[in-house]
């Protein structure tokens, strides 16, 4: 009784002393019992309804202000006597690529009203006091407006809804009747994957009153990161292809902001620019992580090579600084949701459950005082850390000498290696490493005696000169030595299986069931293990190009990929450097002759000790690699969803 909200203490109260017959025929009330809500309304009864917010965007220029579709489902007790706190979903593909491990559409009634509601959230917290809204973003689905990819437009529509559930935004259904939000005490939460995550992201760094917590799930912070490393392009005209692909009304209606999108994305230099300020949500022009007021719960994995992991990283990091409340999960699969983590299902959904009801319920359950990361660090093997990247992490230097070998001294001086940037995919760049490739220069340590985890981002720290005005550097941390490995590659790192089980309610339109997975694995005699890129014109500044003079040393530092990663004992680690990544980017090697002056070059590299570094052999000369192992390619990058 004491976990109670304060203002439903009375309602409990009267229900504690009234007769039996009395307490049978009451309406049900928020329940808290071993610090989790309890399922005490009808899932069944629900109310669903849908309503119209009014933005502050005209985002398809037709003269009016664009309205966001919002799809409710709540307790049929909620009103103004009994409030409930609200989750958001708000995505772009609810009307094309669905939700989820099985794709999940909204299906509708004949009054328009949602019916199925994609994913568990709906089924599993409204019987527990909770309102779940599916809101369809700007430019998709039911909404007006058009997409503008992580623009204004994207960020104010989600906006627009926390104002509305604390009467700050205008509203309408569907006979065109003002539409109030008088059901809910107006604390929100938003959550999602992907794209959702994104907009989770977006509509927080806007400071936004009102909403308390974020989940985003492999969601993007700086959409600069989504499409570029340090002046590399990934792809070109993204920002456009995705705006149409998620909008599926017809091609015209929203041509003209697709081409400005185009024309403003400079895709002719790689570099930041305005458009990419605005859809920078860690330091934009639109939203700023300085603002956030909300907790977050951030779930990534290392090996997610759609939405890059620099995406958590450089938020998590930045919540940090900021003291903003916090958790996180890191996993290894790829594109994948942590309701779809082996051996986890069950553990994610109590630990989402009691985290909403902490921050929208009040709920006293220990929660924010336990170890904040989950770390997995081997095929469905998670271990729990007060922090990540685990706190007690050294970062050691690790330098390329002329024989090819990684070790801790620094190389004599006018040491030099050489190679030419072309385009040249992963698998060509690691193949057979102690042989001479005129695409890139590899270098590997002797047989680790003990086991070393890597924690964080490695750090490439390069001094090289050009016959040309730049070239594409990519760093490459490989590990050697046959193991088994979650393999990320094949179906995002899981393999969906026929049995099922069940979270929360069900009613024979939405049922609360999903398909169970296992994590993927494979044998292989290597691992790339971290990945990191950078136009030597953006050395100094991402959004100024600065040609390094032909035939001058400059020095090119960046960071990777973050990982978390362990080098078992008996294998090597190699650093391979090259030209253009003809896996990652649809850029053309620029054909400069690239020569790195091994006694200034280094790669740094966070690791928690289980060997002294100092004892790491030095027989890499001997060792020539896998001749070529054939790594199943990444899935596109367009698989946003």
């Amino acid at each position: 009784m004491s976990q109670l909200r304060p203002a439903l203490f009375a309602v409990a109260l009267t229900l504690a002393i009234a007769t039996p017959a009395q307490a049978a025929a009451a309406a049900p009330v928020i329940t808290v019992q071993d610090g989790r809500t309890q399922p005490v309304f009808s899932y069944a009864d629900a109310v669903r309804e849908h309503v119209y917010v009014e933005s502050t965007v005209d985002s398809d220029l037709d003269g009016a202000l664009d309205k966001v579709r919002v799809d409710i489902i709540r307790p049929r007790e909620s009103g103004p006597s009994l409030r409930v706190p609200v989750i958001i979903d708000e995505s772009p593909y609810y009307d094309n690529s669905g939700r989820g491990n099985e794709s999940e559409r909204k299906v509708y009634d004949a009054a328009g009203n949602v019916t199925k509601f994609p994913l568990f959230y709906d089924n599993y917290f409204v019987p527990r006091g909770y309102a779940v809204l599916n809101v369809d973003m700007l430019g998709t689905t039911k909404s007006d407006g058009c997409p503008d990819v992580g623009g204004k437009a994207d960020v104010l529509g989600g906006k627009a809804v926390i104002d509305w559930l604390n009467g700050r935004a205008k509203a309408f259904r569907a006979d065109g009747t003002p539409a109030v939000a008088d059901w809910t005490t107006g604390k929100s939460a938003m959550i999602g994957k992907s794209y959702d995550g994104t907009l989770a992201n977006a509509v927080a760094a806007t400071g936004v009153e009102g909403l308390k917590t974020i989940v985003p799930i492999s969601a993007i912070s700086s959409w600069y990161k989504y499409q570029r490393s340090n002046g590399v392009i990934y792809n070109y005209d993204y920002a456009s292809f995705l705006a149409n692909y998620v909008d599926t009304d017809p091609d015209a209606k929203c041509q003209a902001v697709r081409a400005r999108m185009d024309a403003e994305d400079g895709d002719d230099t790689g570099n930041y620019n305005a458009f990419w300020a605005e859809r920078d949500y860690i330091g934009g022009l639109l939203a700023d992580v300085s603002k956030v007021r909300a907790s977050v719960f951030v779930v990534h994995t290392v090996n997610d090579l759609n939405v890059k992991p620099d995406n958590f990283s450089t938020w998590w990091k930045a919540l940090a600084d900021r003291h903003v409340p916090r958790k996180i999960w890191v996993g290894q699969t790829q594109h994948v949701d942590p309701f779809d983590f082996q051996g986890r299902r069950d553990l994610w959904v109590d630990t989402l459950h009691r985290w909403f009801d902490h921050w929208l319920h009040g709920v006293r359950n220990g929660i924010t005082g336990e170890p904040r990361a989950d770390v997995e660090i081997g095929p469905a093997q998670w271990i729990t850390q007060r922090d990540w990247p685990a706190p007690y992490a050294i970062k050691a230097s690790l330098r390329p000498a002329p024989d090819g070998s990684l070790g801790l001294k620094p190389a004599a001086r006018n040491s030099t290696a050489s190679f030419t940037d072309v385009a040249m995919s992963e698998n060509d760049m690691v193949a057979d490493v102690g042989t001479p490739n005129p695409g890139r220069v590899a270098f590997t340590t002797g047989a680790l005696p003990l086991n070393l985890r890597l924690s964080g981002t490695p750090t490439a720290d390069l001094r090289v000169k050009l016959d040309k005005p730049t070239a594409n550097l990519t760093a490459l941390l490989v590990d050697f030595g046959e193991d088994t490995r979650v393999d990320w590659r094949r179906g995002q790192g899981i393999t969906t299986l026929a049995e099922e089980d069940c979270h929360g309610e069900s009613t024979a339109a939405d049922d609360a069931c999903y398909r169970k997975v296992v994590t993927n694995v494979a044998t292989r005699p290597l691992e790339i293990v971290a990945r990191g890129w950078i136009d030597v014109q953006n050395r100094l500044s991402l959004s100024q190009s600065t040609p390094l003079p032909a035939g001058t040393y400059g020095t090119v530092r960046w960071l990777t990929l973050p990982q978390d990663y362990t080098f078992k004992k008996g294998h090597r680690i190699g650093l391979v450097i090259a030209g253009t990544d003809a896996t990652y980017t649809d850029e053309a090697g620029t054909g400069a002759a690239v020569t790195v002056d091994l006694a200034g070059s280094s790669v740094s590299v966070p690791f928690v000790l289980g060997t002294p570094l100092a004892d790491m052999p030095k027989d890499a000369a001997t060792f020539r690699g896998p001749e070529r192992v054939e790594l199943p390619q990444p899935e596109p990058e367009f698989q946003f969803f």
